[in-house]
């Protein structure tokens, strides 16, 4: 019998904190060689939508998500992001869980979101903000406030960001502008249009972009990004289907342009180098996070009642 994770199984196995302990397990486990993976395979169905295959392998276990992003699902009352995650025993190849995808990729992705501003803001930020309070945006919010920043929300949607203030016990920005101008900055939006204009990031003022997880989005101009210090969580993936994507094709940046995370997380590379550097973080999600959220919730497995399927 393998259990299966519900949504809320996953979110009960792994509180906000624990996952952002196991992504930066996982980051410096990849920057090291220990765990290992293949960037993302798209299959598309545009406009409507994409699926992604996402295979991994580390810590004793292999992974694979089959997840899928439609962004038009919301009008239908169903969710953009969908799927199953796959978590087998890397020795024997047996199915050890299986896992409701949603949920490990909005716990991963605002894990991700908090660690990238927290290990490249400058020493003294202090101002939070989330742009974009939908499911991924949410994870990111309560990250920031398990951290204990006091955070700021903002969405086009008023409603969105008063419901989602409410849940969180915060507040909602006065203005779009105000939000985008915080220490620390978090956006995650559909990546349809232009949030961050060229000129707009502050001196010291960092931003993680994890809206434009695939071809065609993007969040932030390519001129905004060719002043900052940018980083990305893998370069392979990132300059074919990320930010990074627009300006790597149109010239502006190169492979020795752009840090990466994990090699920073683990004592290999340089971070922030001045209070006064725009550092942005370019996310476009990786396997080997979702590995870390799967094996952190199978620790747990036991204290929960979670039904058991047979394969």
């Amino acid at each position: 019998m393998v259990p299966f994770f519900s949504a809320r199984d996953v979110e009960a196995a792994v509180p906000p904190e624990v996952a952002y302990d196991a992504v930066h397990e996982a980051f410096v486990a990849y920057a090291r060689g220990e765990w290992t993976m293949q960037p993302k395979l798209y299959v598309t169905n545009y406009p409507a939508g994409d699926f992604r295959a996402m295979p991994a392998l580390g810590g004793g276990h292999a992974l694979l998500k089959w997840v899928t992003s439609f962004p038009g699902n919301p009008a239908r009352g169903l969710p953009t992001v969908s799927g199953i995650v796959v978590l087998s025993d890397a020795e024997t190849g047996l199915v050890v869980a299986l896992l409701d995808a949603g949920a490990v990729t909005a716990l991963r992705t605002g894990a991700a979101a908090v660690l990238a501003a927290e290990t490249l803001a400058r020493r003294d930020a202090s101002t939070a903000a989330v742009v974009g309070v939908g499911v991924n945006g949410m994870a990111a919010a309560r990250s920031f406030v398990a951290r204990g920043r006091r955070t700021v929300v903002w969405d086009v949607d008023a409603a969105r960001a008063e419901a989602a203030a409410a849940e969180l016990g915060t507040d909602v920005a006065a203005s779009r502008e105000d939000a985008l101008a915080a220490d620390l900055l978090i956006t995650v939006t559909p990546g349809k249009a232009i949030l961050l204009e060229e000129g707009s990031l502050l001196p010291g003022q960092h931003v993680s972009l994890m809206g434009a997880d695939g071809p065609g989005k993007a969040e932030i101009a390519v001129a905004e990004l060719a002043r900052a210090r940018v980083f990305c969580d893998d370069w392979e993936q990132a300059s074919h289907g990320g930010e990074l994507a627009a300006a790597v094709s149109a010239g502006a940046l190169g492979r020795a342009d752009v840090g990466v995370l994990g090699g920073v997380l683990a004592g290999a590379a340089e971070g922030r180098r001045s209070d006064e550097e725009i550092t942005v973080f370019d996310s476009t999600g990786l396997a080997i996070q979702d590995l870390a959220i799967a094996r952190a919730a199978l620790a747990r497995a036991d204290e929960l009642d979670l039904v058991q399927l047979e394969l």
